[in-house]
């Protein structure tokens, strides 16, 4: 126990100390990031709005499905909250592996590349939550004082993104199919989420699995509270947020204490 107290205790004063690193490599990977990119953040908002113009011609025309609000912004909002999950992903998998040479070479806590890789991400999402705005306006779908809580959800999302992140940055370091199987299985786990259908849809045994998986309560806390004017907290959203931050601090103290054989496995 008193180990355990030590490495949080580490752990934290390490972030405080290397804050400073931890702003230079998200603005780092920010200007790398659009550096040589015509569109720039507009990148951000691109995709999914085109898949919500896509997703919005088959659930409304082909196979009609009845949501809460008008069907562009309901799906809008479930891919604006996915794609900062999957995006973060995305570039943490292989934040280790891309800066081998400062993992080989200076101490510093290597969780900063994980970390980095969701706040580039968390830029983009605030960028391309200026359209779920303008789509709200549009279909005159209104806000009330429930998006007070809206931090809440963004809280719960953060942890559980980042437990992922640190877990696939240090699998793909020491078994590089990870970056391969994580591509098929971010394609799966969007479906398994609500992100196009309420998972009301489904309903049963079915819909009781789904919410399991914390990305679907995640994703339902942000249309309750934008969308819905409700309150996120639900039991799934509860056990969503027990889940996430166990595993953040699970997720967090493997990776720190494996970091010392980073250097070996580069």
């Amino acid at each position: 126990m008193s180990s355990l107290a030590s490495d949080v205790r580490e752990m934290l004063e390490e972030q405080v100390q290397f804050r400073g690193l931890l702003y230079q490599m998200t603005k780092r990977d920010l200007l790398l990031r659009y550096k040589q990119t015509v569109m720039g953040f507009a990148w951000a908002i691109f995709m999914p709005l085109v898949n919500t113009a896509v997703f919005s011609v088959i659930f409304m025309r082909v196979a009609p499905i009845q949501t809460p609000v008008p069907y562009p912004v309901f799906a809008y909002c479930g891919l604006l909250t996915w794609n900062f999950f999957a995006s973060s992903l995305k570039f943490s998998v292989n934040s280790l592996t891309s800066n081998s040479s400062l993992v080989t070479k200076v101490y510093f806590p290597r969780e900063i590349f994980p970390f980095s890789a969701v706040i580039v991400s968390l830029v983009d999402f605030a960028v391309a939550a200026l359209v779920l705005v303008g789509l709200m306006a549009y279909y005159g779908v209104g806000v009330t004082s429930s998006l007070l809580l809206l931090p809440a959800v963004l809280v719960v999302h953060i942890a559980f993104t980042m437990s992922v992140s640190l877990l696939l940055a240090m699998g793909n370091l020491f078994y590089r199919d990870v970056k391969y199987l994580f591509e098929i299985v971010a394609v799966v786990w969007m479906f398994l989420s609500s992100v196009l259908y309420p998972v009301e849809l489904l309903g049963g045994r079915t819909g009781r699995l789904m919410l399991l998986n914390p990305m679907t309560p995640i994703i339902d806390g942000y249309r309750r509270t934008i969308l819905y004017g409700q309150s996120p907290f639900t039991p799934a959203f509860a056990f969503a947020t027990v889940v996430s931050f166990l595993l953040l601090a699970i997720a967090w103290i493997v990776f720190h204490r494996a970091e010392f054989e980073f250097a070996e496995s580069i």
